[in-house]
């Protein structure tokens, strides 16, 4: 029913109907289930995007690697001894250590 305000004709307010609980529930799930797919679809996306290494990239990473933790095996075994030597004369000295 239209009302007269001012010479204008003004529709009533249009009531919006509240969404019961089931709906709630049910546009989160679609909601949660959309988001998951664009996920998988992000994923598949990048996944093509993946290159897997040559043989020749992989012996020449693996060589780094093995080569690197000798170098790091031998400077720490050289830091401990040094330490050890260190410290057995310190308290040596302090009398802690009896020999």
């Amino acid at each position: 029913m239209a009302t007269i305000v001012n010479g204008e004709v003004r529709q009533p307010p249009v009531k919006r109907q509240e969404a019961n609980p089931v709906s709630k529930a049910f546009d989160s799930v679609v909601g949660l289930w959309n988001e998951f797919v664009r996920f998988l679809s992000d994923v598949r996306a990048e996944m093509r995007k993946v290159v897997a290494p040559s043989r020749k990239e992989v012996e020449a990473t693996t060589t780094v690697v093995i080569v690197a933790v000798f170098i790091f095996g031998v400077f720490f075994f050289v830091v401990d001894w040094v330490f050890g030597i260190g410290l057995n004369g310190l308290l040596s000295k302090l009398g802690g250590l009896q020999q």
